[in-house]
């Protein structure tokens, strides 16, 4: 029974590591650490994203020191390092589709939105990539009904063939320029 939770609790936890990482040292304007620099890079380019190699640098250490742990605590240490390691993949993903990829269904829709509102409307905001569950607890998540994204930053997907919004996607965007 415990390796199922610990499993969880990884997840939980990246959750929550992705939050705060995001919210207080890639929005840091003193933080000169490489991802938060590159992180301000991705939010003024859009399509940028840190090159992998530095993420894997950064991922080992971390995921590591999890496993190390797997190897003191047993099945649960194992299943908590699995269960972190296995969101912070699918956040990596997610992230990188949010940019570059329309969303496959209702829920991808929302996120993207949500994410898009982040990176358009208020930095300060939504942090959590792939969930709101700790902007709703920390009082830093702010709906999105509409985004407005400058027309030059706007992804591919959300254009159709003349360069205006996807009317898939009209309700939910406006241009600006």
């Amino acid at each position: 029974m415990l390796t199922p939770i610990a499993l969880v609790a990884g997840a939980v936890g990246w959750t929550l590591t992705e939050y705060l990482l995001h919210r207080f040292v890639f929005h840091n304007p003193r933080a000169r650490a490489t991802l938060a620099v590159e992180h301000l890079k991705h939010h003024r380019i859009e399509g940028y994203f840190t090159p992998a190699s530095e993420k894997a640098s950064a991922a080992v250490v971390v995921i590591g020191a999890l496993v190390g742990s797997g190897f003191l605590l047993g099945a649960p240490g194992f299943a908590f390092a699995f269960g972190f390691t296995a969101t912070y993949l699918g956040y990596e993903v997610f992230h990188r589709r949010a940019h570059v990829a329309p969303p496959p269904n209702r829920i991808g829709r929302w996120l993207r939105r949500h994410h898009l509102h982040h990176h358009f409307k208020n930095p300060q905001s939504n942090h959590g990539v792939t969930s709101p569950l700790w902007d709703l607890v920390f009082g830093t998540y702010e709906p999105s009904p509409v985004v407005a994204i400058p027309r030059p930053r706007a992804p591919g997907w959300l254009l159709d063939a003349a360069g205006d919004p996807d009317p898939r996607y009209a309700a939910e965007y406006r241009l600006l320029g």
